[in-house]
C-alpha cells in the first residue's frame, strides 16, 4: 500500500482528493490547520477508507516538523505529497491597492508552504524510491492565461509554478516526479457557487498527476492530463 499526504484536506478540493486516493487504495494522511480535519478523517474511516489525520499548518515550520516526525514513526516512507493548502483568492484587490500583508501571507502558504513540505519529507520520499509531488496551482499564475485582479493569489501561484520546475530538476535522480496542476474553476468555498466545475472533476485532474507511471512527465503544468501554458 502506498502512502499519501494531502495538505488542506479538510474541505473542498483537498477533501475530495483524499477521498479519491483512498478509494484507489492509498493510505492517506489528511492534514489541515483546522481540527475539523479530524472529523473528516473519522468519517472516511467509518466508510472503510484508510484515512488518518494529523494537524499541519504549512506556514509554520514547527508544525511541519511535527508532521514529518509523525510520518517517520508511523510509516517510514511517503510516496505521494499533494500540496493543496491555499489561501487568499483576492478578487477584491489590484496590484495598486493590495494589502501587502495579505500578499505575504499568500506567499507563505501557497508558495513557501509546499517548499517547506518537500524539504521536510524529502528523506521519506527517497526511501520509497518512486515519489510523486503534485502542487495544486492555477491558471491565474500563468503569464499567458491570467486575468485582472487576485494579485496575491496569482503571484503566489506563479512562484509555485517555478518552484515546481526547480524541484523537478533537483529531485530527478530520486525518481520523484513533480508537477503543477490547475484543477480549473471549481465549486468550492474559494471558487464560489458560480464555478463551472464540480469538485470531483478538479480532484481527478490532481489525481492524474499522482498516478503517473515511472518515466512520466515531470516539471510540467497540467489540467485534466493536458499541458497548460506557463
Amino acid at each position: 500500500m502506498k502512502n499519501a499526504v494531502v495538505t488542506g484536506g479538510n474541505r473542498g478540493l483537498g477533501r475530495e482528493v483524499v477521498r479519491q486516493l483512498a478509494e484507489e487504495g492509498y493510505r492517506v494522511v489528511l492534514t489541515s490547520r483546522s481540527a475539523a480535519g479530524r472529523d473528516v478523517a473519522e468519517a472516511f474511516r467509518a466508510g472503510g477508507l484508510s484515512v488518518d489525520f494529523h494537524p499541519c499548518d504549512v506556514a509554520d515550520p514547527r508544525s511541519i516538523d511535527e508532521l514529518a516526525a509523525y510520518l517517520r514513526e508511523t510509516w517510514g516512507t511517503v510516496h505521494v505529497l499533494v500540496n493543496n493548502a491555499g489561501i487568499h483568492y483576492d478578487t477584491y484587490q489590484t496590484t495598486l491597492d493590495a494589502d501587502l500583508a495579505i500578499v505575504e501571507e499568500a506567499l507563505q502558504v501557497n508558495t513557501l508552504g509546499p517548499w517547506r513540505m518537500v524539504k521536510a519529507l524529502h528523506a521519506l520520499f527517497s526511501r520509497a524510491g518512486d515519489g510523486r509531488i503534485v502542487n495544486v496551482s492555477s491558471s491565474s499564475g500563468s503569464f499567458v492565461n491570467s486575468w485582472p485582479g487576485t494579485p496575491a493569489y496569482a503571484v503566489s501561484k506563479t512562484a509555485l509554478n517555478m518552484l515546481t520546475v526547480k524541484l523537478a530538476a533537483d529531485l530527478s535522480d530520486d525518481n520523484i516526479l513533480v508537477n503543477a496542476v490547475c484543477p480549473g474553476w471549481v465549486r468550492t468555498r474559494m471558487g464560489g457557487p458560480e464555478a463551472e466545475r464540480d469538485v470531483s472533476e478538479g480532484a481527478r485532474s490532481i489525481c492524474w498527476a499522482v498516478n503517473l507511471p515511472d518515466g512520466g512527465p515531470t516539471g510540467g503544468f497540467f489540467k485534466d492530463g493536458e499541458p497548460v501554458e506557463w
